[in-house]
C-alpha cells in the first residue's frame, strides 16, 4: 500500500471513530482525594455528561505530588477521548514554574478541551486585627513591615501565590507561614496564628457569616454571588489585582479535533443549565464554559502571569 493510500485509510478511521464517538465508557481521572470540593464540582459534571452523552463518566481519584501523576496518565493514554482529565491553575500554569523538571509539557503533551468553574476566593483576616478594609490592610502593614503572618494551603497553592500578588501590588511586606490543606490554615487564622488568609470561599464563608474571622474582599475581578456585597480586590483599591482557581477538562495530544469539539461543546451545554448553574453557584463555584481555542489561550495567560509571580517572590518547594 502507497504512504498516499496509508494516509487515507487512517484518515477514514479517525473519522469513522469520531463519528461513533462514545462507544463505551470515558475515564475522567482527578488528582484530588475523593470527596473533595474538586471531586464534588467534577462529579457533577461528570453525572451531567453521562446522561448528555448516553455514556458512563468513570471518576478515578489519584491525588498528590501537585497533580502531576494524574496528569501524567492522561499523557500516557490512547488519544482516542476515552481517557480525559481534571486541570487547574496548578497543573496546567503554576507547575509550569515551580517544577524545575515537569514531566509534561502542556502545549506538546496535552489538549485542551475547555475551562469549567471558577472557584472564588477571599481575602480573610483574623477578628483581632485592627482593619476593617483592604486599604486599612494595606496601611496597617506598612506601618509593621514583616510583622503580619498569611497562611496558605502549601507551597505553590494558588492561595500562597495569590498573597505573594497581593503583596507585590500592594508593596507590602508579610511572612509566610505553609499549611497541609485548607482546613489547618483556617483553624489558625481563627485561632490567630496567622493573621491573613486568601483562600477558596467555601469553607470560610460560614465562618464569616458566624463572626469568627472578617472577610474584606474577593479575589476575581467580579464580585461572588455567594457573599454579592465583598467588594473585589480591585474595587477595594488593589488595582490590577485578579486571582481565582479553576478548573478545566483535558485530553491527551493528538486526540482528534472532532472528539475535542464534541466534548467541549456537551460541557459547555452543560454549564449553561440553569439547574446545574444554580447548583455550582450555591458551592461557590462560577460555570466558565470555553471553547478549546479560548482555554488555550487562557492557560497560556495565566502560566505567564504565575510564573512572573513565582520568580519575583523567589518561590521554591525546598
Amino acid at each position: 500500500m502507497t504512504r498516499i493510500a496509508t494516509l487515507i485509510v487512517l484518515l477514514a478511521f479517525s473519522w469513522s471513530a469520531s463519528a461513533a464517538y462514545p462507544e463505551k465508557p470515558i475515564r475522567l481521572i482527578l488528582g484530588s482525594a475523593a470527596g473533595g470540593s474538586v471531586d464534588v464540582l467534577m462529579r457533577i459534571l461528570a453525572q451531567q455528561l453521562s446522561t448528555q452523552m448516553n455514556v458512563q463518566f468513570v471518576i478515578e481519584n489519584k491525588p498528590g505530588a501537585s497533580f502531576v501523576p494524574a496528569t501524567m496518565d492522561v499523557v500516557k493514554a490512547p488519544p482516542d477521548g476515552y481517557t480525559l482529565g481534571y486541570g487547574n491553575i496548578v497543573s496546567l500554569a503554576i507547575n509550569r514554574a515551580l517544577l524545575p523538571k515537569l514531566p509534561y509539557d502542556v502545549e506538546r503533551d496535552l489538549t485542551l478541551v475547555s475551562n469549567c468553574v471558577q472557584v472564588f476566593n477571599m481575602l480573610a483576616v483574623n477578628n483581632d486585627l485592627p482593619v476593617r478594609t483592604v486599604q486599612e490592610l494595606v496601611a496597617y502593614a506598612k506601618k509593621n513591615p514583616g510583622k503580619l503572618s498569611f497562611g496558605s494551603p502549601g507551597i505553590g497553592s494558588t492561595g500562597h501565590l495569590s498573597t505573594e500578588l497581593f503583596k507585590s501590588l500592594a508593596g507590602i511586606d508579610m511572612v509566610h507561614v505553609a499549611y497541609k490543606g485548607s482546613a489547618p490554615t483556617l483553624q489558625d487564622l481563627m485561632g490567630g496564628q496567622v493573621q491573613v488568609v486568601i483562600d477558596n470561599i467555601p469553607p470560610y464563608l460560614p465562618h464569616v457569616k458566624a463572626g469568627k474571622i472578617r472577610a474584606l474582599a474577593v479575589t476575581p475581578g467580579r464580585r461572588s454571588p455567594a457573599i454579592p456585597d465583598l467588594p473585589t480586590m480591585a474595587e477595594a483599591g488593589v488595582k490590577g489585582y485578579e486571582a481565582s482557581t479553576w478548573f478545566a477538562l483535558f485530553a491527551p495530544a493528538d486526540t482528534p479535533q472532532e472528539i475535542v469539539d464534541k466534548l467541549s461543546e456537551e460541557t459547555r451545554r452543560i454549564l449553561a443549565l440553569p439547574d446545574v448553574r444554580e447548583k455550582l453557584l450555591s458551592l461557590g463555584a462560577q460555570p466558565s464554559g470555553s471553547t478549546p481555542q479560548e482555554l488555550a489561550r487562557f492557560v497560556e495567560s495565566e502560566i505567564a502571569k504565575w510564573g512572573r509571580v513565582i520568580r519575583s517572590a523567589n518561590v521554591t518547594l525546598q
